[in-house]
């Protein structure tokens, strides 16, 4: 997927899946409901580091997609962190990893919690995630823009990216 030369930082921010690719996203310290962007969050990364979001506000410019793995789809990602890792590895992913977490649920995440609960966030016959590869596109300013349905290819979100890269 092309997305040529970018502007302005974007985040592309959902559970992907391929053999079990699948993806998510964040965590906030403190109520997730409080919440004003994303970058009022945390995240753990594939290798156990706490990441703060905040640190995509400063990122380079440009796309940033950020993918979390979810078992919670037919437990098509049952492995550890380490064989999340190796698995992408062998797919050539430079998108950054974070380790495991639920989308759904009361341990839901707490940045899935805050984006399903957004505007523009929410899904259609509810807020759950329906399935791997559901999409968030999130821009510069940490807010959700769009959610994209597990049926949506990556193609329907490039052509998205322009108005806000």
């Amino acid at each position: 997927m092309s997305f040529g030369c970018l502007v302005r930082r974007t985040l592309l921010c959902g559970v992907l899946s391929a053999r079990g690719l699948s993806r998510t996203m964040c965590a906030q310290e403190v109520d997730w409901e409080s919440a004003k962007s994303i970058y009022d969050f945390h995240a753990t990364d594939i290798d156990g580091h706490d990441v703060s979001l905040e640190k995509y506000r400063y990122a380079e410019k440009g796309l940033r997609i950020l993918a979390f793995p979810c078992n919670q789809f037919g437990k098509q990602e049952p492995g550890n962190s380490e064989e999340i890792k190796s698995f992408a590895a062998g797919y050539g992913v430079k998108f950054d990893l974070f380790s495991k977490i639920n989308v759904n649920g009361e341990d839901a995440h707490p940045l899935w919690k805050w984006m399903k609960n957004q505007p523009k966030g929410r899904g259609t016959l509810g807020n759950a995630i329906k399935w791997n590869f559901s999409k968030f596109l999130i821009n510069k300013e940490g807010q959700v823009v769009k959610r994209y349905s597990p049926m949506d290819d990556p193609f329907v979100v490039e052509k998205d990216l322009p108005a806000y890269l």
